[in-house]
């Protein structure tokens, strides 16, 4: 029988810096945008273009991390119903 271990929990510092790294990145794309020598609309439909990147970015991540998390409970599930079945399971029992 083997154990799965559960994934360690995300740390503090890299929790951090992701989320730093993401704000500079963001914070990047807006002044490269705000300098950029062309038209008020052409600002606007990259700003935007910007924002829904962002936005299906978060949900797509949200998407993957929920498909894991119920993957993991059903394996988690059914590993428990293995578990149980070879606990009462006794061999040497007439039929």
């Amino acid at each position: 029988m083997t154990k799965t271990s559960a994934a360690p929990p995300t740390t503090v510092a890299f929790f951090v810096q992701a989320a730093l790294s993401f704000g500079l990145a963001l914070l990047a794309v807006v002044v490269g945008i705000w300098y950029l020598p062309v038209d008020g609309w052409v600002r606007g439909f990259l700003a935007l273009g910007m924002l829904f990147l962002t936005t299906s970015a978060f949900t797509l991540a949200k998407c993957i991390r929920d498909r894991q998390d119920e993957n993991s409970v059903v394996g988690r599930v059914d590993q428990a119903r293995v578990d149980k079945l070879l606990a009462e399971h006794d061999p040497f029992k007439a039929a």
